[in-house]
C-alpha cells in the first residue's frame, strides 16, 4: 500500500468544519498582510486527476478578496502560445505587489500530462527539466514567495472518484478523455512524477506532498502547512462605523411594482408541491 493510501482515523465532520473555519480566518489575516506589506505569493497545486486539488483551492479562496487572491487555471495553449518560450504564457499571471495567485495546475503540465501523453517532444521535455529550477529561482530571487504542493492519491481512490463523477450529472463535465486514459497510464504518470521531483525538488523551491485519499484531511493539512510557511502578521483592520439611515424627506416615491418585471416565485411553487 502506498503512503498516500494509508488509512487514517475518520475525521469528524464537526472537527473538520471548526478547524476549516479557523484556518480560513487565518487566511483572511494573511490576505490583509499581503495587501499591506506588498508581498507576492504563488501557490502551485499539482497532482493526479481527481486528487482533490480543486476542492482545496476552493476552500483556500472562498473567503478571500478575488482582487487580492486569484485563481489561474489556464486552458490549452493556442497555436501562437505553442511557439512561445514555454514559461511565457504563465508569466502574465504572476502576482504584482499585494497579490496572491493560486495556480490550478501550472507550468508542470509539461513534466506530467504533456510528457506522458506525447503532447511535447522529448527535446522540449528535457529543456523544461533544465529550465524549471532556474525559472523558479528567478521568481524567488525577485522576492516572490513560491509554494509547490503535490496532491497524492492512490489508484483505488482515484478510480472510485472517477466512477463517482461519471454517475453525477453535476460533476460529469470534470471527466475528459485524458482523465480516463490516465487510468491506463498510472505507472507512466508515476514515473513522470518521480522524475519531476528528482529534477525540481530543490532546497530553495521544494515540493510538499499532501496525502489526499481523504479530501477533508488534505484540505486542512495543506492550508495549515501553507500558513506555517509564511511570516505574516495580524494587521489591524480599519474601524468601520455604520451610520444611521437618514430620515426620509418624502421627496422620493417608489414606482409602482407593476412597472418592473419580476422573476416568477419558483420557491412558492416548489413549496406548494411539498
Amino acid at each position: 500500500m502506498s503512503a498516500a493510501a494509508k488509512k487514517h482515523p475518520k475525521l469528524d465532520k464537526k472537527v473538520y468544519e471548526a478547524e476549516l473555519a479557523r484556518l480560513q480566518i487565518e487566511l483572511v489575516k494573511l490576505q490583509e498582510w499581503v495587501r499591506h506589506s506588498g508581498a507576492r505569493i504563488v501557490i502551485l497545486f499539482e497532482g493526479r486527476d481527481a486528487a482533490g486539488k480543486g476542492g482545496t483551492i476552493k476552500r483556500v479562496a472562498e473567503n478571500l478578496n478575488p482582487r487580492v487572491a486569484r485563481i489561474a487555471a489556464l486552458p490549452a495553449p493556442t497555436e501562437r502560445e505553442r511557439t512561445q518560450w514555454y514559461f511565457q504564457r504563465y508569466v502574465p499571471h504572476l502576482p504584482a505587489a499585494g497579490e496572491m495567485v493560486l495556480f490550478d495546475r501550472s507550468w508542470y503540465n509539461r513534466a506530467g500530462v504533456e510528457h506522458v501523453m506525447g503532447y511535447c517532444t522529448e527535446e522540449q521535455y528535457a529543456l523544461f527539466m533544465r529550465q524549471a529550477p532556474a525559472f523558479e529561482q528567478m521568481l524567488i530571487d525577485d522576492g516572490i514567495l513560491l509554494r509547490k504542493y503535490w496532491f497524492s492519491v492512490s489508484d483505488e481512490e482515484q478510480l472510485k472518484r472517477f466512477q463517482s463523477r461519471a454517475e453525477d450529472p453535476i460533476r460529469r463535465w470534470k471527466l475528459s478523455p485524458t482523465d480516463i486514459e490516465s487510468i491506463n497510464r498510472w505507472e507512466d504518470y508515476s514515473r513522470a512524477k518521480d522524475e519531476m521531483m528528482a529534477y525540481t525538488d530543490t532546497v530553495t523551491s521544494p515540493w510538499f506532498v499532501v496525502e489526499s485519499d481523504s479530501k477533508k484531511r488534505a484540505r486542512l493539512n495543506m492550508i495549515a502547512h501553507f500558513l506555517s510557511t509564511v511570516p505574516y502578521t495580524d494587521v489591524e483592520p480599519p474601524g468601520i462605523e455604520i451610520p444611521d439611515r437618514p430620515a426620509a424627506t418624502g421627496s422620493y416615491e417608489r414606482p409602482p411594482r407593476e412597472r418592473a418585471t419580476y422573476v416568477p416565485d419558483h420557491v412558492a411553487e416548489l413549496l406548494g408541491k411539498s
